[in-house]
């Protein structure tokens, strides 16, 4: 069994023909958070909505997310 040797160039012309690199943890896009609300809101009421809504009016492209980690929702813009 004999193991090949490759010159610099020829190393580079293989591993440019492996495609591009993924990293281990996708590359999550940076957010603002405007305001956040508990998840636990009364029955038939939607502050965080509301709150996006009232922003979507002035301009701001808010939108609003679940945060599992604290149960709450947050109103971001990216």
């Amino acid at each position: 069994m004999s193991t090949a040797t490759y010159s610099p160039a020829e190393q580079a012309a293989r591993l440019a023909a492996q495609g591009p690199v993924r990293t281990a943890e996708p590359v999550k896009p940076q957010r603002k958070v405007l305001e956040r609300f508990p998840a636990g809101a009364p029955r038939g009421s939607w502050p965080a909505e509301e709150f996006a809504q009232q922003q979507r009016r002035q301009g701001v492209a808010a939108e609003v997310v679940m945060d599992l980690a604290s149960d709450s929702y947050l109103v971001v813009v990216a």
